[in-house]
């Protein structure tokens, strides 16, 4: 895997984007198949569609023709509307999708987990339905749906790949969406331009990713994603654990800079401090680094239980409460991470009622 990660990266740098030679479009291929994934044609897809449509009497023969002959549809989207034709819960299932931003779908339907339909009907049904959780960033509920689907069953493989990196990509599954990112440049001999494209802008992202948790851009992506999650009205479990992650991974950076000031600063603590002292309670020369609405009285120690606290009362503090707070909050750290823990008080102070 690391040799074609670094192929990947070694293609992505150079904007090349290797394709290979093409070998043949494999319908049963393992994984890593090395340039053997491309889309279906028309006419094998439109196969595939006419023995699914053998079990499905009264299909309107002219409608489909039409559809088929539509030169302006992908062979996905062809696929799709042939099977909205024949089956009308199809439709119901995808308007479905369209408004998950608004009503997110709780588990994958039924429809999708029933294997006595067609495996070839379930996999680009379900294909369809995760590009449509994506677009309204229902990102967790759109993996569920690719896990019980393989590329080699879907006649878009490289919107399988694509689609997967991008939910991948914002719910921070770092390993996962290089793989998915990796398949799709190596595996997939016809991806679109604008996939890869966006895919090796999604790549040279995650080399920025720190692999320590606790790094504060990697605590910002979470605090990114939790904001997502609550416009999307989903402030469950979920939710709520990653928030707790959050407040966890912040108590210990606010510890580890307190642990710096207990004796191993060496008369350079921040804000003047001196080697013992508690962070806030130095009285150096040095200023404020950037203006806050505060008296610079914060004790620098917060801990788990108070920013638990915190995040639940956060809109019904008082204006001054909140600027002692987020100064004890972002005490010693550079001030653009406080512009980070700001904006994630702001985006609960706008889910809170």
């Amino acid at each position: 895997m690391r040799i074609r990660h670094w192929v990947a990266a070694s293609l992505l740098s150079v904007a090349g984007f290797s394709t290979g030679n093409a070998l043949i479009a494999g319908e049963n291929n393992p994984e890593f198949t090395f340039s053997r994934l491309k889309s279906s044609t028309p006419e094998n897809a439109r196969k595939n569609v006419e023995a699914w449509l053998k079990n499905m009497p009264g299909v309107d023969g002219a409608a489909v023709d039409k559809i088929w002959s539509n030169n302006d549809l992908s062979v996905l989207d062809r696929t799709v509307e042939t099977f909205k034709l024949a089956d009308p819960r199809v439709a119901k299932l995808l308007e479905e999708a369209k408004l998950s931003d608004k009503n997110p779908p709780k588990q994958v339907p039924d429809l999708l987990k029933d294997t006595k339909l067609s495996p070839f009907f379930r996999a680009n049904l379900s294909l369809a339905y995760a590009k449509a959780l994506c677009s309204t960033r229902v990102y967790e509920e759109a993996l569920e749906v690719l896990r019980g689907v393989t590329p080699e069953q879907v006649v878009d493989p490289a919107s399988y790949f694509f689609h997967r990196a991008v939910a991948e990509h914002a719910t921070i599954k770092r390993d996962e969406a290089v793989k998915s990112i990796v398949r799709l440049v190596d595996d997939v001999t016809d991806a679109p331009d604008r996939y890869k494209m966006l895919a090796s802008i999604m790549f040279v992202d995650i080399q920025g990713w720190k692999r320590e948790e606790k790094d504060l851009s990697n605590i910002a992506r979470l605090m990114d994603n939790v904001e997502r999650r609550l416009e999307l009205s989903r402030g469950g479990e979920k939710t709520q654990d990653i928030q707790k992650k959050i407040v966890f991974r912040l108590d210990e950076l606010i510890k580890e800079k307190e642990n710096q000031c207990k004796g191993n600063c060496n008369g350079s603590c921040p804000n003047g401090g001196k080697p013992g002292e508690k962070p806030g309670s130095g009285q150096g020369p040095n200023p404020m680094q950037d203006s806050f609405g505060g008296t610079n009285g914060g004790q620098g120690t917060v801990d788990e239980k108070k920013l638990k606290a915190l995040q639940e009362n956060w809109v019904k503090m008082p204006e001054k409460e909140r600027a002692k707070a987020m100064m004890d909050l972002t005490k010693d750290l550079p001030p653009k991470y406080r512009v980070v823990i700001e904006e994630y008080f702001k985006s609960l102070a706008r889910s809170q009622p």
